[in-house]
Formats: C-alpha cells, structure tokens, sequence
C-alpha cells in the first residue's frame, strides 16, 4: 500500500514556493516573485524540450535542402547525358544507314545535298582572313597590288568542257533550283589544274563540300577559286605564275564526278568566270 505520508511530504516539497529575485542595476527596488518548485521544475524540462526540438527541425531542414541540391544536380546530368545517349543513337544510325549502302555512288547520293554546289565563302572568308592576317608574304603580296594584265584571270584552268553555267540552275544532285557562284569544268582525273593569273596561295585543304580547295589572291581586288581537286601540290603562301601547276582533277567533297568547280571574285562578289575563259577581255 502507498505511504500516505510520503505522497503528503512529496507533494509538501513539489509545491514548496521558490523565490525569483531580480535585481536591476538601476537603483530601483529589486523584484521578486514566488514560484511553486514543482513549476519551476517543470519550465526548465519543457525549455530542455524545446530546444531539442528546434535543433532537430533545423537539422532535418538542413539535410533536407543538402538533398533537394544533389537530386537537383544528378537530374540536370541525367537530362545532359540522356541528351547525348540520344544525339549518339542518331549518329549510330545514320553510320548504319550510310554503310549498309555499301557502294560509294550510292553513299554519296544519300549524303545531305544541302550544298548549293557552290564554294562555302562564310566559314572560307574567316579561314583565309585568318591565313592573311598570319602570313606576312600573303600580306605583302596583296600590298604591292600586282599589275593588273597579270592579276587578270584569263583563261581556263583545265582542260575539259563547262557542265555547269554560273547563276541559277538546278541542282545536278537533288534538282532543287540554286545560285551556281562560278562553273563547273568536267575533265579527266589527274588531269593539271592550273592558275589562271599571277597570285599568292591563300587557302590550300580541305574545305568541306568543296572537297580539297585551293584559292589565290591576284591583287585588284581577284581571287579565283578551284575546288574537287583529287590533291594539291601547292601550300599556304606559295607564289605562283599564271599557268603554274596548284592541282590535280579529282571529285572530293560534294562532287558527282571529275571535274573543277572554279569562280572567280571580285572586290568580295562572285563574277561569271566564262568571261575572262578566252582571253579576259571582257574585264569590268
């Protein structure tokens, strides 16, 4: 049985009252106040609580905002490489596509014939503006401004016929209707393409549907173009003589056969090269 006089003593010291003094610094009267241990006691245990609790929401908001930034971050690499796995795929089928033709005709009629035909002068412009700038002979050469008889274009480049009349025609390749900046000259394969006029190599390689190219700075304001060539004997620089060897027939790049895709330039515009093919009289 319970100790009636221990719950009476117990209850006794519980609600035995505590004094709160609190004294200002100032010099008014102290104040205090009586409080019930048993209240005090319990103030102290719901403050322990409290605290405790706050500390473990803060953590939890913590934790949960550390979290909600690394799922954040893995979702945007997730999306980064879902993105390549599906340009890949795309790529991985086109190649499949491509060589299950197996002969190189029908790989080139089912390449993307966005190509006019005509020489890729916006991306060209930039590399030869970048060749000129660096290559103090180009510079030079283009400073002095050659006499114009000899920076004339005149003549054809190759031997062989014109498949191909500059302005608008349809495409050989998809027979859509384009702008054709200069003439295509069929000929055999090997055969010498030459300079038309005195000039500087400014371009030499590669250049996309123009296959390997190479372009010449005359002065004057020309510059030819000859593009398809099967290989170029000449470099960056070089300085060559109207009738001077700068390649060799082929059918790089966009190209349904052998044969020189040739333009000539002036003052930044394309020009129709039949004019100057027999003796560039006809100089504007």
């Amino acid at each position: 049985m319970l100790d009636i006089h221990k719950i009476k003593g117990f209850l006794k010291k519980a609600f035995t009252p505590v004094t709160i003094m609190l004294i200002p610094h100032s010099k008014t009267r102290p104040v205090n106040f009586k409080v019930p241990f048993i209240g005090m006691f319990t103030t102290v245990v719901l403050c322990c609580f409290g605290i405790v609790y706050i500390l473990s929401i803060a953590v939890d908001t913590f934790e949960y905002y550390r979290m909600k930034d690394k799922l954040n971050y893995y979702s945007q690499q997730f999306l980064e490489l879902n993105k390549t796995m599906t340009a890949l795929k795309k790529a991985e089928n086109e190649f499949r596509r491509i060589f299950s033709l197996k002969s190189r005709e029908k790989v080139l009629e089912n390449l993307d014939t966005s190509d006019s035909g005509s020489i890729d002068m916006e991306n060209l412009k930039q590399q030869i503006k970048k060749t000129v700038e660096s290559v103090g002979e180009i510079n030079d050469y283009l400073r002095i401004q050659r006499d114009l008889y000899v920076a004339t274009p005149k003549g054809s480049p190759v031997n062989g016929r014109v498949s191909s009349h500059y302005g608008k025609r349809e495409h050989p390749r998809n027979g859509e209707e384009n702008f054709h900046s200069g003439i295509d000259i069929s000929s055999s394969p090997g055969n010498p393409v030459k300079a038309t006029a005195d000039g500087i190599v400014s371009f030499s390689g590669w250049s996309g549907g123009s296959g390997n190219l190479v372009v010449l700075e005359h002065g004057h304001g020309f510059s030819t173009f000859y593009a398809h060539n099967r290989s170029i004997p000449v470099k960056v620089a070089k300085k060559v003589k109207r009738g001077d060897i700068i390649g060799y027939v082929g059918s790089t790049g966009y190209s349904t056969g052998p044969h020189v895709h040739y333009e000539i330039w002036k003052d930044g515009k394309p020009i129709d090269p039949v004019n100057y093919l027999k003796g560039g009289n006809d100089v504007p």
